[in-house]
């Protein structure tokens, strides 16, 4: 259900933790609300990418419940 490569379980306002580009490496995650939904496909491997209301863009990770 809180699985963040699937489109369908994103919307705006619900509160993620995503990858930004820059921790990628390290996995280090960064908890915030989503704003946008950046990726068009329904499944993307790595995550569906968003912008968070302030302004990050990363792939999510978890949604938090």
């Amino acid at each position: 259900m809180n699985d963040g490569r699937y489109r369908k379980n994103i919307q705006a306002g619900l509160e993620v933790d995503i990858v930004l580009k820059k921790d990628q490496r390290t996995g280090n995650t960064t908890r915030g609300i989503v704003k946008d939904l950046l990726t068009n496909s329904q499944f993307h491997p790595h995550g569906i990418k968003v912008r968070l209301t302030d302004g990050q863009v990363g792939r999510v990770q978890t949604i938090v419940n």
